[in-house]
C-alpha cells in the first residue's frame, strides 16, 4: 500500500474486529504485511522534502542547544563540587587561629630547649650508650644462666615449669611484660 492511502487504517480496524482479540502492534504488522503489504508507517501522512529538511534543521539546532546546555551543567557541577569541598571563610579563620596557636607552642618549646643550660655533651651521651650496652649484655647473660638452672631443676621435677615458678616465687620478664632491648 502507498503512504497516500489511508485505507490501511480501515484494514487494521477490520482485521482487529474480525479476529476479536488483542494484538500487539508487532503482531498486527506481521499478520497484515503478508496479505496487504501493510507496514508500520502506513498510518503517517506524506511529508515533502522541504518539510523533512526543516525538521532535520530543527533537530540539528536543538541537538546543538542540548550539547551546549549539558556542557554548561557539567561545568556548574564541577564548580559546585569544588566549592562544597573547600572551607568557608569562618572555617578558614578558625583553622588559621589553631595553626598560629600550635606554632606559638612550638616556638616556646624551642626557646626552652635553646635556653637550657644542661645540654648533654657528646662524651656524656657516648658514655650512657656504652653503659646501656653493658647492662643489656649482663641482663642477657643472667637470664640465660637462670634459664639453664631452671632447666636442670625441671629435669627431675614432677610438676610443670609454671607450677615450679609459682612455688619458688620467680617472676619472669614475660610475667612483668618486659621485653629485652636490642644491643
Amino acid at each position: 500500500m502507498s503512504k497516500k492511502d489511508n485505507g490501511g487504517l480501515t484494514v487494521i480496524f477490520a482485521y482487529l474486529n474480525e479476529k476479536n482479540r488483542p494484538y500487539s502492534a508487532q503482531d498486527v504488522f506481521n499478520n497484515l504485511q503478508k496479505q496487504h503489504g501493510l507496514g508500520k508507517t502506513a498510518q503517517f501522512a506524506e511529508v515533502s522534502e522541504a518539510d523533512l529538511k526543516a525538521i532535520d534543521s530543527r533537530i540539528s539546532d536543538l541537538s546543538t542547544q542540548v550539547q551546549a546546555i549539558s556542557q554548561g551543567c557539567r561545568q556548574l557541577d564541577a564548580e559546585l563540587k569544588e566549592l562544597n569541598s573547600s572551607l568557608t571563610t569562618e572555617e578558614m579563620m578558625s583553622e588559621i587561629q589553631e595553626l598560629k596557636a600550635e606554632c606559638s607552642g612550638y616556638r616556646e618549646r624551642l626557646e626552652k630547649i635553646k635556653s637550657a643550660t644542661n645540654h648533654v655533651t657528646p662524651e656524656q651521651k657516648e658514655m650512657v650508650y656504652k653503659e646501656r650496652h653493658l647492662y643489656v649484655k649482663e641482663w642477657k647473660k643472667r637470664k640465660r644462666l637462670a634459664s639453664d638452672m631452671m632447666g636442670s631443676i625441671l629435669e627431675g621435677y614432677p610438676k610443670t615449669k609454671k607450677q615450679f615458678l609459682e612455688e619458688v616465687g620467680v617472676e619472669t620478664d614475660e610475667d612483668c611484660k618486659v621485653t629485652m632491648p636490642s644491643t
